[in-house]
């Protein structure tokens, strides 16, 4: 009795095994596949975020120039945005460790726009673009040179203040 008893329950954990090694099988294989899909999902490159900040460095001006304070807030907060977005998807980049040298630039435009200050908004915006400069320096892109723009990037968006 003892012995069947015994056979009875090596088959059990046996079969128990058995099952729990085939379900660890499937899980891996779903985990795996689903590591595939997210290699394979698009995240945008160092390139794009940076093309997008110029564009918001841009229209930043234009806005700020016309007192469209609103606009120039937006657009402040898609320039942070994007900053972020290097933080998060383009670890593999050394350039992305210097993005924080333009925190005080970004704060200083933050306090200008929210005070509607235009004096304190060209020093911020001056501030912002050769912190740009500098930080394209000391990662090798210094021939990347950034300037405040001449003429909107747009020319289907009026930029004063409604």
């Amino acid at each position: 009795m003892k012995l069947s008893i015994t056979t009875a329950l090596i088959f059990i954990i046996t079969l128990f095994s058995c099952r729990q090694s085939g379900n660890n099988l499937a899980l891996q294989q779903k985990v795996d596949s689903l590591q595939h899909q997210l290699a394979a999902t698009y995240k945008p490159g160092f390139g794009e975020f940076m093309s997008g900040i110029q564009v918001h460095h841009a229209k930043l001006w234009f806005a700020g120039k016309n007192q469209n304070w609103k606009l120039a807030d937006f657009e402040i907060k898609e320039i942070e945005e994007a900053l972020a977005g290097i933080q998060q998807y383009c670890t593999d980049r050394p350039e992305s460790k210097s993005i924080g040298m333009l925190d005080g630039a970004i704060d200083s435009l933050n306090r200008a726009i929210e005070q509607k200050n235009m004096a304190q908004f060209k020093s911020g915006y001056l501030l912002l673009t050769a912190t740009c400069n500098n930080c394209h320096r000391s990662t090798a892109h210094e021939f990347n040179v950034i300037t405040i723009p001449v003429n909107p990037p747009f020319t289907n968006q009026d930029f004063k203040a409604p």
